[in-house]
């Protein structure tokens, strides 16, 4: 009986949150506009020239091909998993296939990330959370010459996400497998990343955490990409705290993601964008 009301509960706890991000997407949706709606010169490139990039770009078909291999790879592992947990999994024995089509990047979103990071062309990238290596595969496409750190917990997704690189002839990505937060507190002292994505620890406490201890390295031309801002209420609460930073001056809500700048000479706007 007791188990029964436990699983009874866990399944109304998920029913919640997910009712709760089809409410969050409802509200997006009515907010949101396209190039149409943007008075910002930056933004009004950002969106026309990256986001609405209509361009079949070949590296689109190593992304697919990437991607389809993971999905084909039906074995298991053990993942090692620091962050806020899992809606799909009940396990930490996950298949690779399961993984890469339910935690993964998508397809239309690791274009997305292709694209902007062709766009502005970062010499250094950090990202916090390689998992199997399909976003970090898109930073690496996106420009070549930058030299990309992936920050990861699990040393058995790490492994595959090298594994794949390597097959891909990405060589501009150096795997680090550590806990974040200790990582960061050594780290950020003499390093400049141009562009940061944050999809390592999807709740309200880790995010804010990352946000503060990475704010010594901004530039002007900083770009930061916050994963699943609207994942929980908790992950739209660490949104809001960021977007109303003082150092913070444009952010760009795609629901999916946040998209956070520093540029000073900006007025400090806050734009929702479909994509």
């Amino acid at each position: 009986m007791h188990l029964l009301i436990i699983c009874r509960f866990v399944h109304h706890l998920f029913f919640a949150k997910q009712l709760g991000i089809i409410r969050s997407y409802f509200k997006f949706l009515i907010k949101s506009t396209n190039e149409h709606g943007v008075h910002s010169p930056f933004v009004f490139d950002l969106v026309t020239k990256c986001f609405y990039d209509k361009t079949k770009y070949p590296e689109y078909s190593i992304l697919k091909s990437y991607r389809k291999s993971l999905i084909e790879n039906k074995n298991f592992i053990e993942v090692t998993d620091f962050g806020a947990g899992s809606r799909v999994f009940k396990s930490n024995r996950r298949q690779i296939s399961k993984i890469a089509k339910t935690a993964g990047i998508s397809q239309k979103r690791a274009e997305l990330l292709f694209r902007i990071t062709k766009y502005f062309q970062p010499e250094t990238i950090l990202e916090i959370g390689t998992s199997l290596g399909l976003a970090t595969s898109a930073l690496a496409l996106g420009n070549k010459k930058s030299a990309i750190n992936t920050l990861e917990g699990c040393p058995n997704t790490m492994a595959i996400a090298k594994n794949q690189s390597q097959l891909q002839n990405l060589n501009n990505i150096e795997f680090i497998n550590t806990e974040f937060s200790s990582y960061l507190e050594t780290a950020t002292g003499n390093c400049d990343w141009k562009l940061i994505y944050f999809d390592g620890n999807h709740s309200k406490q880790a995010t804010l955490e990352y946000f503060e201890l990475l704010l010594p390295t901004i530039t002007n031309e900083t770009v930061w990409i916050f994963d699943d801002i609207h994942w929980s209420k908790d992950m739209e609460e660490a949104w809001e705290t960021i977007k109303n930073h003082p150092k913070v001056t444009v952010t760009i809500d795609t629901f999916q993601w946040g998209i956070v700048f520093f540029r000073t000479e900006q007025e400090k706007e806050h734009f929702i964008i479909r994509t």
